[in-house]
């Protein structure tokens, strides 16, 4: 049993929290981030630290607790460190490269795919097979990778692809491989 709901959201000097009903917004160094939770949860603020309980001992309560801790502690950490997604392009002639804001990547294909990232991402190419995606929320980080890497997805024989960074990807053997 995960233990996860009970831990409380430690919330640094230089941010501040704000919640009315179940609105909630974090202001921090990078940005700001604000959130409709559920209306059943509980949040107190108490010097520096953010306690999130539920009223009853239901099972839908208790999933929404857990999901509630961890959503403001995503918005906490968010808006103090950050997030990054690291991919890699392996493939001969696979490249990614900047033009402007937009990320333009050359996979094989007769035409560059173009991705243009939203409000609070940020898109870096420090060499032409890697792609680091940034910004103070997990969850839009977390789909622009996801997004990027659909476009080419490691395949499993010969590994070419766009990958997570330290990814594993199982390779098949093949036909030859019988």
């Amino acid at each position: 049993m995960s233990r996860t709901c009970k831990k409380p959201v430690a919330v640094p000097d230089n941010v501040q929290v704000q919640f009315k009903g179940n609105h909630i917004t974090v202001k921090g160094p990078k940005g700001e981030l604000s959130k409709e939770l559920h209306r059943d949860m509980i949040i107190e603020q108490e010097e520096g630290w953010l306690y999130v309980k539920r009223p009853t001992d239901k099972p839908e309560h208790r999933s929404l607790h857990g999901l509630t801790r961890t959503l403001i502690d995503n918005m906490v950490k968010g808006v103090t460190e950050g997030y990054t997604q690291s991919l890699e392009l392996v493939g001969v002639g696979y490249r990614a490269a900047m033009q402007g804001n937009n990320l333009v990547l050359n996979m094989g294909f007769a035409h560059p795919v173009v991705f243009e990232p939203q409000e609070n991402i940020e898109i870096e190419v420090p060499s032409p097979t890697k792609v680091i995606v940034k910004g103070i929320d997990k969850q839009q980080v977390g789909n622009l990778a996801a997004v990027i890497r659909r476009v080419y997805p490691p395949e499993p024989y010969k590994g070419k692809g766009i990958r997570y960074e330290n990814e594993n990807v199982r390779q098949k053997a093949g036909k030859a491989g019988k």
